[in-house]
């Protein structure tokens, strides 16, 4: 999928089924960087966003809260993707 129909997706609430892979590829495209990790961790960071995002993968999906919690950032900074801007 790509990342604006992912981002739509999850900014109306659909949390499910995401994979991994879509998730990974979106913070990228909203300007956040692997910042570490270990295993099946991955962990992101971007400037002027004091909160780490943290992904785990399970089953090939990205784990359900934490879909929840990049929707969270996204709507508590008023991120944008880059053509939105």
């Amino acid at each position: 999928m790509n990342s604006r129909r992912l981002f739509a997706r999850i900014l109306r609430g659909e949390f499910g089924n995401v994979a991994f892979g879509d998730l990974v590829q979106l913070l990228r495209d909203l300007d956040f960087r692997e910042t570490g990790g270990r295993g099946s961790h991955r962990v992101f960071s971007r400037t002027g966003i004091i909160e780490l995002v943290n992904l785990q993968v399970e089953n090939g999906d990205a784990k359900l809260y934490q879909v929840r919690q990049v929707a969270n950032l996204i709507r508590r900074y008023n991120l944008k993707l880059e053509e939105d801007r």
